[in-house]
């Protein structure tokens, strides 16, 4: 269900904020923020084609104003030269900080030295954060903690706070102003899309910058989005105020049901395994210098799909993208990687491909290693290490084989793998506490 735009709306049609004006985005709220469209990079981890917005919001009641968050610290000038367009400074009440990030937080400690009668509200996993970020030396600070339902007053307005942690830091919130019902969200449902007519019905089409920002930002912690949309989706809503991108006026609902859409895939990963689960998945993933280590992955492959219930999915990377796996790799219960040992180490494409899994959840995934080798055979504790640095289980010990597998070898290769789905489905039979390495003088005669 979508709600009419605010009584506002046809008044801002003609609004531009790059012109160092607030905008009113609903009765008796502003934007005052600030752009960034040089900006090409963010926390080293996306990609600004667009640069992007560091919004702030100034709201009145009839007993002050509230300031929610503010602008990284390069951009204080445009914060305070906006908001003195909209309330004096001893007029303020509350600052409320959403998140803490530099980002929203860089002119926090002018804004403390300036509106000093001001109560600073926090999430109750900030407070550290808070003192880490200040460092205060001599003056002490005040500051006041909230949870889901606790609420301020501004007179005729209340603010009410939700608690909606790890999206993306621990510390992370959402205020709702219940008379408007607007949401400052904070980062969720925002996005890096630079546009001075700042409201969703009048930017530029900015589709791909809010799924490519959930994507890097919000997907690691979709189970966290999923608990934060049940807060979120019972408020009426008539706009959403992100900390960076576009303003959310037109159809608000509908940036709640693509979060919606986006995080409920592969919400299995975090329930155990039971009867009413038709399969769970392994995906192998190898590399073969001269087929050894293809033979390997096809036995794996044989031993794990002989325990009912699982399903098993074989890639060979040599000469493949790894970007497209990315999404396979989300879905699946647990991965294996097959690696030859080359100048002591794995090949670059099960490197590419770990490297690219930071952006998605793991942790609680199992993880396993294989691989033939001609010399030393580092590639598959390479491999582990990189899997349990990942919050990934590692519960069978890696298998690796000295250059072409015997059919005694290709045996255990079998075995490994229906330990791996063993530990997937349910207690391994027979753990492996020791990685085992398989030389010919071990083999008998």
């Amino acid at each position: 269900m979508s709600h009419p735009a605010p009584e506002h709306a046809s008044a801002t049609l003609s609004a531009r904020a790059d012109d160092g004006d607030a905008i009113e985005i609903a009765s008796g709220v502003h934007w005052i923020g600030a752009f960034d469209p040089g900006l090409r990079s963010f926390d080293m981890i996306l990609h600004t084609a667009n640069g992007t917005t560091y919004n702030a919001y100034a709201v009145r009641g009839s007993d002050g104003v509230a300031v929610i968050d503010t602008v990284k610290a390069e951009f204080a000038d445009d914060f305070f030269g906006r908001l003195e367009q909209v309330a004096r400074l001893d007029d303020i009440r509350v600052i409320v900080l959403n998140h803490l990030e530099p980002d929203h937080t860089g002119a926090l400690p002018e804004l403390l030295r300036r509106a000093p009668q001001a109560r600073l509200i926090i999430s109750k996993r900030a407070p550290a954060m808070l003192k880490a970020l200040l460092k205060p030396t001599a003056e002490p600070f005040d500051y006041e903690v909230v949870d889901t339902g606790d609420e301020i007053g501004l007179g005729d307005r209340r603010l009410r706070f939700l608690h909606t942690p790890f999206l993306h830091w621990p510390d992370t919130q959402c205020t709702y102003l219940a008379e408007q019902q607007v949401l400052f969200s904070g980062d969720v449902f925002g996005c890096h899309h630079c546009d001075p007519r700042l409201f969703n019905d009048r930017v530029g089409d900015f589709r791909f910058s809010f799924d490519y920002y959930y994507a890097h930002i919000m997907r690691p912690f979709k189970v966290h989005v999923c608990d934060a949309l049940k807060l979120i989706e019972p408020l009426p809503l008539r706009l959403i105020a992100p900390a960076h991108g576009p303003i959310l006026r037109e159809r608000p609902r509908r940036y709640l049901a693509r979060y919606r859409e986006l995080s409920s895939s592969g919400e299995h990963f975090d329930q155990p395994f039971d009867a009413n689960h038709p399969f769970v998945s392994l995906i192998i993933f190898y590399l073969s210098a001269y087929g050894s280590t293809t033979r390997m992955a096809e036995a794996v492959r044989a031993g794990a799909e002989s325990v009912p219930g699982l399903r098993v999915s074989l890639y060979d990377l040599e000469g493949g993208e790894v970007a497209p796996f990315v999404d396979l790799i989300e879905e699946a219960d647990a991965l294996a990687f097959g690696s030859p040992t080359v100048n002591g180490d794995a090949v670059k494409p099960i490197w590419d491909l770990l490297s690219s899994l930071a952006g998605i959840s793991l942790r609680g995934k199992i993880g396993a290693a294989f691989g033939s080798y001609g010399w030393s055979g580092e590639a598959v504790p390479m491999i582990e290490d990189r899997l349990r640095g990942l919050k990934m289980r590692v519960p069978v010990s890696g298998l690796r084989l000295k250059l072409r597998p015997t059919a005694a070898e290709l045996d255990t290769c079998r075995a490994f793998g229906r330990q791996i789905a063993e530990a997937m489905t349910g207690p391994a039979s027979n753990p492996v506490s020791a990685e085992r390495v398989i030389d010919f003088a071990d083999l008998s005669p």
